[in-house]
């Protein structure tokens, strides 16, 4: 019995080594793969994990991600708490890449990035429980500082109709793409300048493209939280490193 247990801790602890060098060597080659500035973090489910390797077949891998951006209009900005569980991961003969049957990915950001991304002069911020049900975020600014910030030209003589006014508008969030998000303004004021409401809709409107995610995962769900947009999606076939 006592040699039993013995092996028992000798297997256990050889496993639990097997999976950190695997996880790390994951790492890295997730890291190279993608073009991500940081390298991920790896955790390895299952037990025992040599069996799972010696079966080519590994249960669940989740991968944390860093180094993942969001893009508009020529701004790059962070996306925070990029996750993605991959199930099924099939290793190569070889063992030196794994495709994951399936994998669910998610991905936040905040409303202070969300801004960052925005057009110049433009705050997105959360819009209470109600909007955000409904997919919203609440958009407001200078007006004149958002029509500048675009290239927008105001005659000096109109200044003075546009000078202190601010623009509130809720605009609904969706996916394009499975990779883009997509702001829109529900409606806009009225504004004491004829085909200016055009031109400011070019502006409070814009899309956010976001960058690094595996390919093969294909963003289909946006939520509006008190803590930013959050992303979710789905893919198959996705490839864990190689």
């Amino acid at each position: 019995m006592i040699i039993t247990v013995v092996l028992g801790g000798i297997f256990v602890a050889v496993d639990r080594i097997a999976v950190n060098m695997a996880e790390s060597q994951a790492a890295d080659k997730i890291k190279s793969s993608q073009g991500l500035t940081s390298t991920p973090e790896i955790s390895i489910k299952g037990f025992p994990f040599l069996t799972q390797v010696m079966g080519k077949e590994l249960d669940e891998v989740d991968v944390s991600l860093a180094g993942i951006t969001a893009t508009a209009g020529g701004h790059s900005v962070n996306v925070t708490e990029v996750e993605a569980e991959l199930r099924s991961v099939k290793i190569d003969s070889s063992y030196s890449s794994a495709v994951a049957d399936r994998a669910d990915g998610s991905a936040r950001i905040s409303y202070a990035d969300l801004t960052k991304a925005a057009p110049k002069g433009a705050t997105v911020g959360y819009a209470g429980p109600e909007r955000a049900a409904k997919g919203q975020v609440k958009v407001t600014g200078s007006l004149l500082d958002l029509l500048e910030g675009a290239g927008i030209r105001i005659p000096g003589t109109f200044e003075g109709l546009l000078q202190g006014r601010t623009v509130s508008a809720y605009s609904t969030v969706s996916l394009k793409g499975g990779s883009t998000v997509q702001l829109k303004a529900e409606s806009l004021p009225k504004l004491p300048l004829p085909g200016f409401e055009a031109k400011l809709r070019k502006v409070i409107d814009y899309d956010l493209k976001i960058e690094g995610m595996p390919s093969t995962i294909k963003l289909d769900k946006v939520q509006a939280t008190d803590a930013g947009l959050r992303f979710s999606g789905r893919g198959t076939n996705v490839s864990l490193a190689g």
